[in-house]
C-alpha cells in the first residue's frame, strides 16, 4: 500500500492548525506553557518517593546530633521537603507543617490537572476539525464540479481531514492525557507519604528549639 496517498499537508494544517487554536482560545496561555513543558514528564519514571523519605531520615539523624538550626545549610532539591525543612528550622508546629504540605500538593495536583485537561481538550476538538476539513475539502469539491483535477484534490481533503482528526484524538492527544493523569495521580499519593515523617520531625525538633 502506498502510504503517501494519506499525506495531505493541507488537512493537516487544517485539523492540525484549527485543534491547536481552538486549544488555544479556550485555555489560559499559561496552561497551554505547562500543558507542552509536561510533555518532558513522558519520558520519566512515575515519582517515587523512596529517596526523599530517605533524606528526610537523614535530616532527623542531622537535627539529633548538630541541632535544627544545621538543617538549614542542608541542600535539598525537591521544593516541598525543602520548605518544609525551612519551616521546621524556623519554629513551625507539626500542625502548620502539615498543612504547609497538604497545601502545596493540592496546587500541584491543580496544576497537573489542567495540564492534562488541555490534552484531553485537544483530543475532544480534533475530530470537529476534521470534521470542518471534510466540509471544506465538500465545499471546495462542489465549486469545482468542472475541473476534474481540482474535484480529486478536494474530495482528497474531505477524506483525509477525517482521518486525521481522528487519529490525532485517539493516538496523539488522548493517550498524552491519560499519562499526564496517571503520572499526577502517582505523584499526588507518593507525595503524601512525605508528610508523616516530616510532620513527626516537626513535633520533636519544636521543643528542642524553644529550649534553643
Amino acid at each position: 500500500m502506498d502510504w503517501t496517498r494519506f499525506l495531505d499537508p493541507t488537512a493537516f494544517a487544517i485539523v492540525g492548525g484549527g485543534t491547536a487554536l481552538a486549544v488555544v482560545l479556550r485555555t489560559p496561555v499559561r496552561d497551554v506553557g505547562r500543558a507542552l513543558a509536561a510533555l518532558r514528564t513522558l519520558a520519566r519514571d512515575d515519582f517515587d518517593a523512596a529517596p526523599l523519605l530517605a533524606q528526610i531520615a537523614a535530616q532527623g539523624r542531622i537535627a539529633r546530633g548538630h541541632g535544627t538550626m544545621a538543617l538549614d545549610r542542608s541542600i535539598i532539591a525537591d521544593p516541598d521537603v525543602a520548605a518544609a525543612i525551612h519551616a521546621i528550622v524556623d519554629g513551625a508546629d507539626p500542625d502548620t507543617v502539615a498543612t504547609q504540605l497538604a497545601h502545596r500538593r493540592r496546587i500541584r495536583a491543580e496544576r497537573h490537572a489542567r495540564a492534562a485537561d488541555t490534552w484531553t481538550a485537544a483530543a475532544e476538538l480534533a475530530p470537529a476539525m476534521g470534521m470542518v476539513g471534510t466540509l471544506i475539502g465538500l465545499a471546495s469539491a462542489f465549486a469545482t464540479m468542472t475541473d476534474a483535477s481540482a474535484v480529486g484534490g478536494a474530495m482528497a481533503i474531505a477524506l483525509v481531514a477525517t482521518l486525521y482528526g481522528a487519529l490525532l484524538a485517539n493516538l496523539v492527544f488522548a493517550p498524552i492525557g491519560t499519562r499526564l493523569c496517571r503520572a499526577a495521580r502517582t505523584e499526588h499519593a507518593e507525595r503524601a507519604r512525605l508528610e508523616a515523617p516530616l510532620v513527626q520531625l516537626a513535633r520533636r525538633e519544636i521543643p528542642r528549639a524553644r529550649a534553643a
